[in-house]
This record gives C-alpha cells, sequence and structure tokens, in this order.
C-alpha cells in the first residue's frame, strides 16, 4: 500500500505578493480597456475633404469635416434641405442639412459639419458651424472700443459686410 501525499509548500510573503500585483495589474489593464472602449463610440474625429478619401471613414462613422464653402453651391431644397459643397481646394464633399444655419455661413467662409457619410459619398450633417478668422471682433465689442475712442481697425465688422 502506497500512501501519496501531497505535501504543499507553503505559500511565502514573495509569492503572495507577485500574485497581488499580478491581479492589481490585470484589474488595472480591464478598467483602462473598458474606459477606452467607451471613449472610442463618443470620440469625434475631424476629417477634411481629401481625408474623407485618403483614409477609410466607414459609412454611418460620425466625424467632424471641415473646409470652405465653395461659391455657388449653396442651394435650398423646398423640404428645407439645405445641400452645400465644403473644399479643401483640393477635392469637395457636398454636405447635406436640414435646419438653421449660423448667421456666419456663407459662400467661402470656413465651416465645421458634425455628422456621418452616407453610402453614395456625400456627407449628413447634423450640426453646422461658422468659422470666422482671427481678425473677428463681435459687433457689440468693436462698437463699445468705438464709442472708447480705443478701436484700431478700419470699420466694426458689420460695416465691413455691407
Amino acid at each position: 500500500m502506497s500512501m501519496t501525499a501531497t505535501r504543499r509548500t507553503p505559500t511565502t510573503r514573495k509569492k503572495r505578493r507577485m500574485r497581488i500585483i499580478l491581479i492589481g495589474m490585470l484589474m488595472l489593464g480591464a478598467a483602462a480597456a473598458l474606459v477606452l472602449t467607451a471613449f472610442q463610440d463618443n470620440i469625434l474625429y475631424f476629417y477634411s475633404p481629401t481625408d474623407l478619401i485618403e483614409k477609410s471613414v466607414k459609412e454611418g462613422q460620425s466625424v467632424r469635416i471641415g473646409g470652405i464653402v465653395a461659391e455657388g453651391s449653396v442651394r435650398t431644397g423646398t423640404d428645407g434641405q439645405t445641400r452645400f459643397d465644403i473644399t479643401d481646394f483640393n477635392n469637395t464633399t457636398v454636405v447635406s442639412y436640414t435646419g438653421l444655419l449660423p448667421d456666419l455661413f456663407r459662400e467661402g467662409q470656413g465651416v465645421v459639419s458634425e455628422g456621418w457619410l452616407e453610402a453614395d459619398g456625400s456627407f449628413h450633417a447634423t450640426s453646422v458651424l461658422a468659422k470666422h478668422d482671427e481678425n473677428y471682433m463681435p459687433p457689440e465689442v468693436a462698437d463699445a472700443l468705438k464709442r472708447s475712442g480705443k478701436w484700431k481697425g478700419e470699420s466694426s465688422p458689420m460695416e465691413a459686410e455691407n
């Protein structure tokens, strides 16, 4: 009769510490993976019309595109949908948008649109943001500066548009 006795070696303090560190690192890695996965769904990448062509943007993926509204491209349909072209002077993307456009929106002006790419390569915008140049100053501030005599520009932005 043979007796096989399993003899356990006592766990040393060093091994216990290594297990705790390993479990901690696994938990930290899992938490980081969960956070990155959650952010991935909410990150909006910015593309130019050329980037949309060169990079593989999936149909239906939420993105932002930016560029200049092409001259003569703004068309408003009877259904209230506005179509316009955004260009980076190398490529052009057709954008469709339903809603009110910002006051600064016009041809030749920079815009940023949020939305998704359609199957036909056009862009369906859910929002349109008009950009202005670094010389822009709100008319109220320009008028206040004129009244105080500190205005250094040639004319207020509103006067320049008229």
